[in-house]
């Protein structure tokens, strides 16, 4: 009904079976794998996005999503900023990065399982630019009247 909801419609995107994307993928919301994805899959950070990887599904690729369920084939890292889900059937050939993760008994992982709670916050390693001759709180070049 029009003008009852202010909330944002949510979406549910889903890669079909017998269906192949080459690419990555950025979205919102839900995204239900049954197919087969051969590029990296983002969501926003903050935004509580959901990718959920079924039994038939595949990713050759990196993952980078804030809920993550695989219960299917993953070929590539994996980011779960805010919870990870390994079902009795997921395979993962990657690192697993996670803040909170759930493996039920049944999913395999031939790679690292890293415990992260900073995951999804800035690097660690990347400090602000700073260049001399630039406006406090600006970052534009300030004009110099001696030239």
């Amino acid at each position: 009904m029009k003008g009852k909801s202010s909330k944002k419609d949510k979406g549910i995107t889903l890669v079909a079976a017998n269906t192949e994307i080459a690419g990555d993928i950025h979205f919102q919301n839900q995204l239900y794998i049954n197919g087969h994805v051969k590029g990296n899959v983002f969501a926003d950070a903050d935004g509580g996005a959901t990718v959920v990887v079924s039994e038939e599904g595949t990713v050759s690729g990196e993952i980078r999503v804030p809920n993550v369920i695989i219960n299917g084939k993953v070929e590539g890292n994996i980011y779960a900023i805010v919870h990870m889900e390994l079902a009795p059937k997921a395979k993962v050939k990657g690192n697993v990065y996670y803040k909170l993760i759930e493996m039920q008994l049944g999913a395999m992982v031939d790679g690292q399982l890293v415990h992260d709670e900073k995951i999804g916050a800035e690097p660690r390693n990347v400090h602000a630019l700073r260049t001399e001759g630039t406006e406090p709180g600006v970052g534009k070049p300030t004009l110099n009247s001696s030239s």
